[in-house]
């Protein structure tokens, strides 16, 4: 047994068939946990699903497939999840949206409402479904991936970066409502990060060049260097940490 030792919890991580979640589920697999798997297209899901249980043992991931979109969808998601592995102990609230890059003033109103309500609302719905259960038990661990996007200004991910900063508070604020229940609420800010999602980031040489040369570290990052985070808030390693933002992006924030 060790403080990141996560047997007999199960996890449930949304946006988990690729990139920072999938590297989440196989590391908290990794460390005992049981996994739901999660994004929007089932197939996906099940082929994820299928490769976490080849490598740690068949019933230690599920694939249950959900639109963060949609309240029924989240509220299947945790019913399903409920009914597979009988409880839901970590909660990780990872997928998002984000259709625009650009100045505020071009952005059209379904777009930023569907980023408010994806990074945002959504979160709060699949938090609110899962708490009662954790409050039952005096015990459970919620984390939110929100990004370094929400900590500065930017001129081309101004409403992403306005819903991050959101989901910061999202955090403190249900840190401090469900405290008292044993239940910890935590994000994780992760920097520039090869992946499909950042890709418009990264993807131009120059462009990643300019972004990381301030960086302490001068480079990317790739997503399991922030699966740690979410092992760290899910398992008895972190039991007294809450409401905090841990942010991982190569020094980038201060230089």
């Amino acid at each position: 047994m060790t403080l990141f030792d996560m047997k007999g919890k199960v996890a449930v991580i949304t946006g988990s068939t690729r990139g920072i979640g999938r590297a989440i589920a196989e590391r908290m697999a990794e460390h005992g946990a049981k996994v739901v798997i999660s994004s929007r297209k089932a197939d996906v899901c099940e082929q994820v699903a299928t490769e976490i249980n080849a490598s740690h043992g068949e019933g230690t991931a599920v694939a249950i497939a959900a639109n963060i979109s949609s309240k029924e969808d989240l509220q299947s998601l945790v019913d399903e999840s409920n009914r597979s592995f009988g409880k839901i102990d970590v909660l990780v609230c990872n997928a998002a949206s984000n259709p625009h890059y650009g100045p505020l003033a071009t952005i059209s109103d379904d777009q930023f409402r569907k980023i408010l309500d994806n990074n945002i609302v959504a979160n709060n719905w699949l938090i609110s479904m899962v708490i009662p259960q954790m409050i039952e038990r005096k015990d459970g661990s919620i984390i939110i991936v929100s990004s370094v996007g929400g900590l500065k200004g930017s001129t081309i991910l101004g409403a992403y970066a306005i819903s991050k900063a959101a989901d910061m508070q999202l955090a403190r604020n249900l840190a401090c409502e469900y405290g008292q229940h044993n239940i910890r609420v935590n994000c994780i800010a992760p920097g520039l990060i090869k992946t499909d999602f950042a890709k418009a980031l990264w993807d131009n040489p120059d462009n990643l060049k300019a972004r990381t040369a301030r960086s302490p570290l001068l480079r990317i990052g790739i997503p399991d260097e922030i699966a740690g985070a979410a092992v760290l808030m899910g398992s008895k390693a972190g039991n007294f940490m809450t409401g905090q933002t841990i942010v991982i992006d190569g020094g980038a924030t201060i230089s």
